[in-house]
């Protein structure tokens, strides 16, 4: 103990402090801390004292909380009081893959990698909370934020989720998940009113968060911007006392995000712990007041004194706040950090290895080096550094390989590059136009110089910029920017050969598709991103990833975007289409405000039971070689509330490389009292296998797989009857079914 902490604790009480011995188990020192508390202090703990910090109690020797964005990667020291940068020398970090590219790796095991090295990463710059993960689902592919979202599926999103949690935590950082709940849009994300059913939320959108909290362990939750039910969700009573609390035994922290409180007396009462970044936009703008005058500070201290909120809240809030810190910033027994290191950067291009989804392949990869002469790149995204923009999730990576060094690396000198578009910086409100002048010079010079190549390797797609993959904008249109399509068309015209390796965390439109003979499809790969998708490109790595989000042939086609604006982006008030769902709490107009026409029907739910396929559905990746699935055998036909049924399913590998060929488990109700989905996601399971090996993957089937959410009973119910075990190898390729019946 530090003299300071001897002197501090000596002037509060002659009596051992409990809450220093670390021995003592965690409740009893939380409730002694609190014992010795003053009501100012309890509140001071309630919010922000920085940007990125809130404060302990420095007169017993607790410390303060210090946070930082990075569900990727660590972010770069900000300022004490604005948004600038610190400028520091020694805050580089390793940038890991974009969670969109994590999920397509449908590998729980690289999950828990990624949160262990982000992890060390995180204890080294001395962080108690990483702001992340996120696992809102993907709703629709023009929210700029879903490149850090895990995908359409509740339950991949889970699976990959908690393994993530498990191992961060295991370095005394605490997870912050987020954002709780429905932020499935940038645009007024911060004033959007949601209304959707009780099915759809708990079917589809708690899911995920629920199994980060019990299973996962979260330590920190993150309340969302949006409202729902008329009010905002990080002071939300239902979202945060009723569910997360009551239902799920949440013992953790609330923070909200920044900018995210608009009450006082709602943050009070309803769940909310730790306030950051009021009178904030969240990214740009700076407060005119102090800390002090946040809703959780001065103004939550009046209101206790005076009677109108009662002091049992602070106290509560306190108490998990208190929590948190010894399990992060007092717990001794965590280890030791380390960033950039070898193991960190293995780990990053493992990850992104596995995520790289081959959409199509007519013989062209991998590109064979010895049978070409001239190689050309063209795009932005072979050269643009990744991890800059999108918001809070920006990086500042030590290192960063480009897909184009990669590939020099790789072909040599056979390698050329042509930009052949251009986007200039656009942030939010300030956007670069390129005169088309520029564009019309730059897709010239490609096309001129793909007709003297081989081969062409196309990396365009998105990037991180505002109206792209981006906080606080969705995307403006489905299909790709800044005149690519033209490009492609115009490139494949020119020359045929051509290899499509977008990177992109997000769906977009293709209309080329049938005229190209391969295309790639890969979210933000950072640090080693361009080593990854070059050795899938050379072959050098078998691309294994598949779609954690299906890819419709036209936006319309979305279930999200199928109603019109009502459903996406939503209606502001006075429009007369407004209907709420029946039973609602919305009777009438809000400012702005949506319904979720679609409900439960989200991704390829949605393609399966309206039969409108997708161009590439979920689950979907092919590979360099071939995969047979032998028939599989159940050990049981019949299922009781106490049973359960495995199913075993040989897989071969039939060609001549190694690889990895993710076997999907998939469940039919044939017959239910309320309106289901065709078929949904139950199990999944990743196997590598050598040329002509077969391994058999093994699932089991318990009355938890079949149940579904009854709204009027406010239950999970499994209903007697006839179900299907369908065995795939996406949601749209189903190799084998098996029946069985429940009773």
């Amino acid at each position: 103990m530090s003299a300071t902490m001897v002197s501090a604790v000596a002037n509060v009480s002659a009596s051992e402090p409990i809450y220093l011995d670390r021995n003592a188990p965690i409740e009893k020192r939380v409730e002694d801390a609190l014992s010795r508390m003053t009501l100012e202090e309890k509140v001071a703990l309630c919010h922000a004292q920085s940007k990125f910090s809130s404060p302990g109690v420095e007169r017993l020797g607790i410390p303060e909380v210090w946070m930082s964005d990075g569900p990727h990667g660590v972010r770069a020291e900000i300022n004490w009081n604005d948004w600038g940068y610190s400028g520091w020398n020694n805050d580089s970090i390793t940038a890991f893959p974009a969670l969109t590219a994590l999920a397509a790796t449908w590998n729980p095991e690289l999950a828990a990698l990624y949160g262990k090295s982000i992890g060390e990463e995180a204890r080294y710059r001395e962080k108690d909370v990483l702001l992340g993960p996120g696992v809102n689902i993907y709703r629709t592919p023009l929210n700029g934020r879903n490149f850090e979202y895990m995908g359409e599926d509740p339950y991949l999103a889970g699976e990959m989720v908690v393994p993530y949690v498990q191992e961060l935590q295991k370095n005394g950082v605490a997870a912050c998940v987020k954002h709780f709940a429905l932020n499935n849009q940038e645009k007024w994300r911060g004033t959007v009113n949601v209304d959707l059913s009780d099915r759809a939320l708990y079917e589809i959108y708690l899911p995920a968060f629920k199994k980060a909290v019990q299973d996962g362990g979260a330590w920190a939750i993150m309340g969302a911007y949006n409202k729902i039910w008329d009010q905002h969700c990080c002071h939300n009573h239902r979202l945060l006392k009723d569910i997360l609390r009551d239902e799920w035994g949440f013992d953790g922290v609330v923070i909200t995000d920044w900018g995210g409180a608009h009450d006082t007396k709602e943050a009070a009462l309803n769940g909310l712990d730790i306030e950051m970044g009021s009178y904030t936009n969240g990214l740009t703008s700076e407060s005119e007041f102090g800390y002090d005058d946040y809703y959780l500070a001065n103004p939550y201290l009046e209101m206790i004194k005076s009677g109108e909120v009662p002091e049992s809240t602070v106290n509560e809030k306190a108490r998990n706040i208190l929590r948190l810190i010894f399990r992060t910033a007092m717990n001794t027994d965590k280890p030791f950090g380390s960033k950039c290191t070898p193991e960190h950067y293995a780990a990053a291009k493992l990850i992104g290895d596995e995520s790289v989804v081959l959409l199509k392949n007519a013989g062209i990869l991998p590109l064979d080096g010895t049978k070409y002469n001239s190689i050309l790149v063209v795009g932005d995204n072979a050269t643009r550094r990744l991890t800059d923009g999108g918001g809070s999730s920006e990086l500042k990576p030590k290192d960063y390989l480009s897909p184009l060094s990669a590939l020099q690396a790789l072909y040599g000198d056979k390698v050329k590059y042509a930009q052949g578009y251009a986007c200039g910086r656009t942030h939010y409100e300030a956007e670069d136009i390129i005169p088309q002048e520029e564009q019309d010079r730059l897709r010239e010079e490609a096309v001129a110089m793909a007709k003297d190549a081989d081969v062409v390797i196309y990396i365009g797609g998105l990037n991180k910029n505002a109206w792209q993959d981006c906080e606080s904008t969705d995307r403006r249109e489905y299909e790709l920017p800044f005149g690519q399509n033209q490009l492609i068309e115009e490139l494949i015209e020119a020359n045929p050969n051509i290899v499509i390796a977008n990177i992109s965390g997000n769906a977009y439109e293709m209309p080329w598709v049938n005229k190209v003979p391969a295309i790639l499809h890969t979210s933000y790969l950072g640090t080693m991103g361009g080593a990854s998708l070059a050795d899938v490109i050379a072959g050098n790595v078998n691309p294994s990833g598949k779609l954690p989000y299906s890819i419709p042939k036209k936006l319309q086609d979305c279930g999200a975007n199928f109603y019109g604006e009502i459903s996406y982006p939503g209606i502001e008030e006075g429009d007369a289409d407004f209907v709420a769902i029946p039973g609602s709490v919305i009777e009438g107009g809000k400012k702005p405000h949506q319904t979720y026409k679609e409900d439960i029907l989200v991704g390829y739910r949605w393609h399966d039971t309206k039969k409108i396929p997708a161009l590439f559905p979920f689950g979907y990746g092919l590979s360099y070689t071939d995969f047979e699935y032998g028939k599989p055998i159940a050990t049981g036909k019949i299922i009781d509330e106490n049973g359960e049924i495995e199913i075993e399913v040989p897989v071969t590998n039939k060609g001549m490389r190694e690889g990895s060929e993710i076997v999907q488990l998939y469940i039919s109700d044939l017959k239910s009292s309320l309106p289901r989905p065709v078929k949904e996601l139950k199990g999944f399971d990743k196997v590598k296998l050598a040329p002509g090996e077969t391994k058999t993957v093994k699932f089991k089937i318990t009355p938890e797989e079949l149940k579904f959410f009854d709204d009027k009973a406010h239950a999970w119910v499994a209903e007697p009857g006839k179900f299907k075990a369908l065995i795939g190898a996406s949601s749209a390729d189903i190799k084998h079914t098996l029946d069985f019946e429940y009773k």
